[in-house]
């Protein structure tokens, strides 16, 4: 940093040329600002109120920094140090291997919604928006002051990607009830619905309210081709179901749609899903929709859907429930989108072997032994996480899980990439972005290679075998 009495006073100036701070008891802030016109009356504002100011223009200088000194606090431009939105935390990643935890990081930046939940799913710990309001500004920097640093580090993890292999596309990701507004516009308000194309075979797991938008695009990329699709019901809880009645394909004498599912939890299988048609819920019946639907009750847990071998799992949740592990030529994608996990595992890891002890491992219940050999090695696991801890605690019982249990869970059962998934109604998509976050420390505090993301709408995944096994 370039000080001048006109822009910082000496005493809380850093000399990039001796290294030398003085009065070491301030604490420290990192301004990562490329605009000349902010960094120029943002630095002496900090310096007024009791702040040690380092001066970065651009992120390598930022991160050079950032080890050196270890700053309390960065308070950083977003959109000019990260790439795609991922650059600079992951560049900050090295700072989880010093001694202290990692400085709060405050992102700032345009107020558009999209910029702001991918900063706080990268890590952050608050996002605000340009121009300044200086009072709200100087009310976060009184609070941080007062409470220290933050958490240890973090770990991002990327998106899906383009090319070959099987592809997984996420149409209903929310939990419950639907949720529609402006605070679930980025993650989605539509009820369970995840499109699985490998090949020419189309599997969709459970038909909530986002498999209406699905037959939408379906019916606009087929046009006059028939539609042969495989419909597989986790249960019959209206959340899982209640996309159907609008499901547009199922209206058309060319498509062939095959429905796949255990008993409901007081009628077969057939009679729950004709029921929400019957009047007076809904004016056409199950029996007059001009499709060809083919409802299979299972009674096996292997089975297999046009040469893709698919196994179930009775799942902890009220009524009768299965999950779902596919095995595809790419790898294995597994689907438990209700379940509460028996035992609590978020306390009983070992960072040093990344495992649950083995005595603990010996005294789990026989269900998240056999549930965790079930999802053992998943390439994708898209998994309950409604909660967060201290909510769960208010819901004990109902059947669904919280982030650091799934997390654990996950990390417990070797899987590769986990999706959390059922976002709560009632959850914002800054809560959601928070909890990523949450889960994403988990992982990189076990050393865990896990990718961690949140389910989202129209968001698609890619995946693909290793190079050696492609033909």
């Amino acid at each position: 940093m370039r000080c001048t009495p006109h822009e910082v006073s000496n005493k809380a100036c850093l000399s990039l040329e001796t290294g030398d701070i003085q009065e070491t008891s301030m604490k420290t802030v990192l301004v990562v600002e490329s605009e000349p016109s902010v960094r120029s009356r943002l630095m002496p504002w900090l310096n007024e109120r009791g702040w040690r100011v380092l001066d970065a223009p651009d992120r390598q200088r930022a991160l050079a920094l950032a080890r050196e000194h270890l700053p309390d606090l960065i308070l950083c431009d977003w959109p000019s140090v990260c790439d795609h939105g991922t650059g600079f935390c992951h560049g900050l990643e090295a700072l989880s291997d010093l001694a202290g935890p990692r400085p709060v990081i405050v992102a700032t930046g345009v107020a558009d919604g999209a910029e702001r939940y991918n900063a706080l799913e990268c890590g952050v710990d608050e996002y605000l928006p340009k121009p300044f309001n200086y009072h709200l500004l100087d009310q976060f920097l009184a609070r941080v002051a007062g409470s220290g640093k933050g958490q240890p580090g973090f770990k991002p993890g990327p998106g899906g990607g383009q090319g070959r292999g099987t592809r997984l596309k996420f149409w209903g990701v929310r939990g419950s009830v639907p949720a529609p507004g402006g605070d679930t516009v980025h993650y989605g308000g539509n009820t369970a619905c995840v499109e699985v194309r490998v090949n020419d075979v189309i599997i969709v797991l459970d038909a909530g309210t986002g498999l209406r938008r699905l037959g939408l695009s379906l019916m606009r990329e087929f046009g006059d081709r028939p539609i042969h699709l495989n419909l597989l019901i986790t249960h019959t809880h209206w959340d899982h179901i209640q996309g159907f009645p609008f499901f547009l394909p199922a209206y058309n004498p060319k498509n062939i749609i095959s429905i796949y599912g255990y008993e409901g939890a007081s009628q077969g299988l057939h009679d729950t899903l004709c029921s929400q048609m019957e009047s007076p819920y809904f004016p056409i019946s199950m029996r007059q929709l001009p499709g060809n639907i083919n409802i299979r009750e299972l009674k096996e847990m292997d089975f297999d859907v046009c040469g893709v071998p698919v196994k179930a799992h009775f799942l902890n949740h009220p009524g009768i429930c299965t999950g779902y592990r596919l095995f595809t030529p790419d790898g294995s994608i597994s689907f438990l989108p209700d379940v509460e996990l028996f035992q609590r595992l978020r306390d009983r890891w070992t960072a040093e072997t990344n495992a649950v002890p083995a005595q603990e491992r010996q005294s789990a219940p026989e269900e998240d032994r056999s549930l965790v050999d079930f999802i053992r090695g998943s390439d994708i696991l898209m998994l309950d996480a409604q909660y967060d801890a201290a909510e769960y605690e208010r819901h004990v019982g109902w059947g669904h899980s919280c982030v650091e249990d799934s997390v654990a869970f996950a990390l417990h059962a070797g899987v590769k990439r986990l999706y959390l998934f059922h976002h709560d109604p009632d959850h914002t998509d800054e809560q959601i972005s928070r909890m990523v976050a949450r889960a994403r420390q988990m992982a990189a505090s076990r050393h865990s290679d896990l990718v961690v993301e949140a389910a989202r709408e129209g968001s698609e995944v890619l995946l693909t075998a290793p190079k050696s096994a492609l033909p």
